[in-house]
């Protein structure tokens, strides 16, 4: 048999192989180590192989450990269920929820339209609303949802602006091209067929464009020309909104699943840790977001053709003309979804409510609302579950009093604002129960002493300033990730990480908060997150386009992370001092026996 038919044969059950052959690989583990010890890392392995290559999916990998941890004597099974359903996974949901009904009732496409029709349409401006808006949304919805719902309005106003992509894309090709292309019998004219009537978009694009093309007095090189600065423009629209969508979950503890498995890994590992809640995280993050959201713009900007002497002055040419339409065409969408009506209005409300209650319930700058209860008893998931229950019962209709006497009405139903079939079509139960498993693994790592076990071997890491600590956790998470799932990359890293930062006698969370955030900056390839893969898939941008913008990306996020942590970050959550709190379960031993390096604050 050939070798290639062979390594075909092999890669068609690779995953088949890998399920066999890695409990295999790793099986010296538990029986050279400490028992318990070698234990828990021989499933940690196991369990990180099988996220990193999908050999299994990724929740019934995040539920071996319901099976793995009991049977090897690592933790009973009262101790690893509870993990898969704790009071961060309620937040989460109540999160979810929340972004089902804004879905539910258009309320997303609402404020990107409202968004884009007040920054203009020149490509940076537009790129800018874009990016705001993206990131925005992605703050509340997932990332994959913003990104869905982006793209389309993306394209229509792009299709506005420069034409339709086919059209555009032969415009920019050379005589040589064409007529190679005619030479292999391909042809320039398109051949899906045309819809017999023209949609609302299709006539804004041809309002105008009669004139414009029977007074098109350039030369072929100078269409030429546009049309490769239009299509480099196309792919800098597409790229931001999947950039933009993962820089914006970051900014929120409910925006995407790192930030969540820090809490719930903070509350296990370090119970008495209490820094750390949606309003103290948001009050970090947001100015973090802002100001990478800011450096992304202007890098793709630069890198697509958006920063020119435009941005300043008005001129009146082909591209004015097709900015005008581009505005059209929005103003026109913003006003087909007319008024305000009680539905939006309500989830409005709720919405902002939301959102103030989590950021007021305990800022720790003020007095938060949580003091009128029972110290310890309300948390950011009670105040979650409270509003999302309220959606489930208010009207949808405006209720009407007269309704009641008047005996001509229409009895129609009542229809609340969500629906349980919506919500439960709308929650990724699988991501619930990935959470769930990176709990139990840290729940086990700490509780068997592997987490203390590896930070025995990370002691010459004490040598590194934690400045620059902080600079090489980030970097290398940004780019493990772009491998790997973020959530699945932050569940593995994260114990060892605490671990590291107790050892070096560093406050916890000047490691843990880097790179929880690191996790989530993965730029590079179509794989490295969902919202990369529906960018890409739209067939406009080519893997070096993703990769050249995403290596810069990468070193902007790091800087970024760095900047923040250092200064408002430091002040916010004392970073500079060892706190009290810092002292996991079962570690004692290893906490009082480590040395601490001169010249640190740190306090034990």
């Amino acid at each position: 048999m050939k070798i290639s038919v062979l390594t075909k044969k092999l890669w068609c059950v690779h995953k088949q192989l890998l399920l066999v052959l890695a409990p295999l690989v790793f099986l010296p583990l538990p029986l050279t180590l400490p028992e318990k010890e070698g234990k828990c890392l021989y499933v940690v392995l196991l369990m990180a192989t099988f996220w990193c290559t999908e050999a299994l999916p990724l929740a019934v990998t995040a539920i071996l450990p319901v099976c793995l941890f009991p049977t090897l004597g690592i933790l009973p099974a009262k101790k690893v269920c509870p993990q898969y359903f704790i009071e961060t996974n309620f937040l989460f949901l109540s999160g979810l929820v929340m972004a089902s009904s804004i879905e539910e009732w258009g309320l997303h496409r609402r404020i990107a339209l409202k968004v884009l029709s007040i920054v203009g349409v020149k490509p940076a401006w537009l790129i800018l609303g874009m990016m705001l808006t993206s990131s925005f949304l992605s703050m509340w919805l997932s990332n994959t949802a913003t990104t869905a719902m982006m793209l389309p309005i993306a394209n229509a106003i792009l299709e506005s602006l420069f034409g339709d992509l086919e059209t555009l894309k032969q415009k920019c090709k050379s005589p040589e091209e064409h007529e190679s292309a005619v030479i292999n019998g391909q042809s320039s004219v398109k051949l899906h067929s045309l819809p017999s009537e023209p949609s609302e978009k299709h006539m804004l694009s041809m309002d105008g464009m009669d004139g414009a093309e029977q007074t098109d007095l350039r030369t072929a090189e100078e269409i030429r020309s546009e049309s490769q600065y239009q299509m480099k423009v196309w792919k800098g629209f597409l790229i931001c909104i999947p950039y933009a969508a993962s820089i914006g979950g970051t900014a929120t503890l409910t925006g995407t699943a790192p930030n969540l498995i820090l809490i719930g890994q903070l509350k296990s590992y370090f119970p008495d840790c209490d820094r750390i809640n949606f309003g103290s995280w948001f009050a970090f993050a947001f100015p973090l977001m802002l100001v990478f959201l800011f450096m992304g713009w202007l890098w793709i900007s630069f890198l697509y053709g958006g920063l020119n002497t435009r941005l300043c002055f008005t001129k009146h040419d082909h591209r004015a003309r097709a900015e005008a339409r581009a505005q059209a065409m929005i103003k026109e969408d913003y006003r087909k979804l007319g008024p305000l009506n009680f539905a939006e209005g309500a989830i409005s409300f709720f919405f902002i409510l939301f959102a103030i209650l989590l950021f007021t319930r305990d800022p720790k700058f003020v007095t938060g609302w949580s003091v009128f209860f029972k110290k310890g008893y309300v948390s950011d998931a009670v105040t979650g579950v409270i509003i999302v229950s309220i959606l489930f019962f208010f009207p949808s209709q405006k209720p009407s009093l007269s309704w009641w006497f008047d005996p001509q009405a229409v009895n129609t139903p009542y229809v609340p604002l969500l629906s349980w079939k919506k919500a439960q079509d709308s929650v990724p139960w699988n991501i619930i129960l990935l959470l769930g498993g990176g709990f139990a693994m840290a729940k086990a790592c700490e509780e068997s002493g592997l987490a203390a076990w590896i930070g025995g071997h990370l002691q010459p890491l004490a040598e590194v300033p934690p400045a620059a600590a902080v600079m090489l956790i980030t970097a290398f998470l940004a780019c493990f990730t772009e491998f790997a799932s973020n959530t699945a990359t932050i569940i593995i890293f994260l114990p060892v990480i605490a671990e590291l930062a107790i050892r070096v006698s560093v406050n916890p969370l000047y490691f843990m908060i880097p790179a929880t955030v690191g996790c989530s900056y993965a730029f590079m390839l179509p794989v490295s997150t969902p919202p990369n893969s529906i960018a890409f898939a739209s067939g406009h941008l080519m893997v070096k386009d993703m990769v050249k913008t995403g290596v810069v990306m990468n070193i902007l996020g790091v800087l970024s992370v760095s900047l923040a942590m250092n200064t408002w970050g430091v002040a916010m959550f004392q970073l500079n001092t060892y706190p009290d709190w810092a002292h996991p379960l079962n570690n004692t031993d290893a906490v009082s026996g480590l040395h601490l390096p001169s010249g640190l604050n740190a306090t034990l």
